[in-house]
């Protein structure tokens, strides 16, 4: 829109952002959903951590901040307004927290609830990254110590993160994936122990909802990063014992009874007293999901597959384009977000005294795309590509240039567009230039810039604009059933396929692919790249250590294997009889290995003290066998677990094996009236692990 200027004091944008806000509280109005109608919606946001990039805004960004506030409260909505990460929010907005840790957040207005807007439930993913993982015990820690703190609301980001379909992904480059590593995984089953670690969490905090919301507050430091909280009515009291001490286990002394509160940790005691919870000490069980081939029926062991080019000849040959510029385009603009992909094409008439003229010439590109293929007179040169924070590049090749007329074409294509920070409207995608040719003629360098001749345009490709990934494209006929080929850049395949059998998740593994877009019955799955590796280092073997600040650079793994092979196919995108998968591969990749695959519960395990109950669930599938079983002081390396150096005198394994295999789900009391006495010294716990198949 002419003269817009997004998130600050821009009379146009702010003119749009109004009308939309008024749009959608209207619309809640209409259907009675806030509270003070009756409904459910207890609280509204405007904007988003607008204080994290405010700064560069000026005083134009406070304008504007408190005209969002303005705004919000002349809707009448009747529940509150929060602004998250805005500290100045502006009453009656009410500022809150969003991060890792909120417990030390205190908000602007004294009167305002202590409020966690984003708890990060783990992080998202880029290409060329390491998968995230954010442990159970760290993440419940961060939400009890909240609670211990005054806290008074707390929302997960993500609780269910999902995928990326189609171009949806921003960043940029960020992945399909949208996993997260939250307590439900992307395909929405439980992630376990997240899941369950935290449902037993909220168990205990609702159980003491009265207390924590009436009670009166005292704390009890004991130095050392070692605090009580005591939140008390006359009806009664609950307690907290919190340690945010990353290293040290802490001894308490609570009204005369001695606790031991793990390093790290928080202790809920509803009643003072009896210990119902402690972050650190997992008590539901670890799920590990894996994947299953495509068991359909008559489902031959690899696709057939069928090809055809994507046609260049308009572009890389001929430099036809739909507009002309003298000038190189933002893609944004010019592609108007129509397509990851826009052609830059120009021409050069070359003379026989042209100063540049020689044996070494090269061809120079500024470029932001944040890939590069580059063409001279129908060739194929080169292509470059960004790597994830760092989207400028210069790519150089050499090149022959003939006398009369060249042509270079560019294609450049995006990955997601810029979605955050500090006017991230005003970043360049595409070729920002300048575009040189370079001559070199002994150690002299002559440069000619062509940025500012004559660029013809087209946006998106030919096979996209023919729909060639749906089943009525007026091309559909049209594809070569012979010569199938691999390894060859801007080629689309097709493949036909019967649904897995079953209810499970299904995805689609790409490996062997470069990069492209996939769709299954003309839904798109999403952007690939498997053959975007993760980084080799940073990665551990070691179990991760949930004691200490998390962030997205702890206890991340997948080092050195593709960023994202698999890809959601959801059981709503498919048919029960035929259905069809379509690639467009940009880089060259071969489909041979490519195949279907469902997400089911491989095995589960659990451990517990004396005295506790073991619960172990397969879900829909029955228990098949008892991998490991261990009454004693067990242990684990990076791959299994492992006996430790003391046992009781029954066999767990066979024990468990009668009171589980064959069933769904299994419970096992934790004793060593059933399990035996053991030999281990007098200051062991004694502690059961079980794994099982499923």
């Amino acid at each position: 829109m002419p003269g817009i200027e997004l998130r600050t004091a821009n009379d146009v944008f702010m003119n749009e952002m109004q009308n939309f806000t008024t749009l959608i509280v209207d619309m809640m109005k209409q259907e009675k959903l806030f509270a003070s109608q009756g409904g459910p919606i207890i609280i509204a946001q405007i904007e988003n951590e607008y204080g994290n990039v405010m700064g560069p805004y000026g005083e134009a960004g406070k304008a504007y901040i408190d005209w969002c506030a303005n705004m919000a409260d002349s809707l009448h909505i009747g529940v509150p307004w929060i602004m998250c990460q805005q500290s100045d929010a502006p009453q009656p907005m009410i500022d809150t927290c969003n991060g890792w840790y909120c417990d030390s957040f205190t908000p602007n207005n004294p009167n305002s609830p202590k409020m966690w807007t984003e708890n990060w439930t783990g992080w998202y993913k880029n290409w060329g990254g390491k998968d995230p993982l954010r442990t159970s015990e760290d993440l419940a820690f961060s939400v009890a110590r909240f609670f211990q703190t005054g806290g008074t609301f707390q929302n997960y980001y993500m609780y269910h993160g999902g995928t990326n379909f189609g171009r949806t992904a921003g960043g940029p480059y960020i992945t399909t994936t949208y996993d997260y590593n939250a307590p439900l995984d992307e395909y929405g089953n439980l992630n376990q122990p997240k899941w369950g670690h935290l449902k037993q969490l909220h168990d205990v905090l609702h159980s003491i909802e009265e207390t924590l919301t009436h009670g009166d507050i005292s704390t009890i430091d004991y130095n050392n990063s070692v605090t009580a909280t005591i939140y008390a009515t006359e009806k009664g009291s609950s307690c907290f014992l919190g340690n945010a001490n990353a290293t040290s286990d802490a001894t308490v002394d609570l009204h005369g009874t001695k606790y031991t509160v793990p390093a790290w940790s928080v202790s809920i005691l509803p009643d003072c007293k009896s210990v119902a919870y402690n972050t650190a000490k997992v008590k539901t069980q670890t799920t590990v999901m894996i994947k299953k081939k495509n068991q359909a029926e008559d489902e031959p062991s690899s696709l057939k597959w069928s090809w055809r080019p994507e046609n260049i000849h308009t572009t890389v040959r001929l430099g036809k384009g739909h507009f002309q510029t003298r000038q190189l385009l933002d893609q944004k603009d010019a592609a108007n977000d129509a397509s990851d992909y826009l052609w830059y094409m120009t021409s050069v008439h070359m003379k026989e005294d042209d100063p540049i003229r020689s044996h070494h010439m090269s061809l120079r590109v500024n470029g932001s795309g944040y890939i590069l293929h580059a063409f001279v007179n129908g060739e194929y040169i080169g292509s470059q590509w960004a790597r994830y924070g760092v989207f400028n590049y210069v790519f150089e090749k050499s090149i022959n240039l003939k006398l009369g007329h060249n042509l270079i074409t560019l294609l450049s294509a995006t990955v997601g567009l810029p979605n955050y920070g500090p006017m991230y409207d005003l970043i360049q995608a595409g070729i920002t230039g300048p575009v040189e040719l370079v001559g070199r003629k002994g150690d002299e360098n002559i440069i000619k810039d062509l940025s500012a001749h004559k660029w013809s345009y087209k946006v998106g490709l030919h096979g996209l604009e023919n729909r060639l990934y749906t089943l009525n494209s007026p091309q559909a006929s049209k594809w070569l059933d012979h010569d199938l080929p691999t390894n060859k850049m801007m080629t689309w395949y097709k493949a036909t396929f019967k649904a897995p059998l079953g209810k499970e998740p299904v995805v689609l593994d790409l490996d062997g692919m470069g990069k492209g877009f996939a769709w299954v019955n003309g839904h798109n799955l999403g952007r690939y790249w498997p053959t975007f590796l993760a980084a080799e280092d940073g990665c551990s073997t070691e179990p991760c250590d949930y004691r200490g600040p998390y962030d997205n650079n702890k206890c991340v793994f997948n080092c050195g294997k593709p960023t994202q092979r698999w890809y959601h196919v959801p059981r709503s995108f498919l048919q029960n009889d035929e259905n069809t998968l379509i690639l467009f591969e940009e880089f060259g990749g071969n489909p041979s290995k490519i195949n279907f695959q469902t997400i089911k519960v491989g095995s589960v395990s659990g451990s517990g003290n004396e005295g506790d109950i073991i619960e172990l669930s397969c879900h829909d599938e029955p228990i098949s066998a008892i991998k490991f079983a261990s009454f004693g002081d067990p242990g684990r390396t990076s791959e299994s677990f492992v006996k430790g150096s003391c046992e009781g005198s029954n066999d767990a394994s066979l024990i468990i094996q009668k009171a589980c295999v064959g069933k769904q789900t299994c419970k096992i009391q934790v004793s060593k009236d059933i399990f035996g006495s053991t030999n281990c010294d007098s200051d062991v716990v004694n502690t059961l692990v079980v794994e099982a198949s499923c």
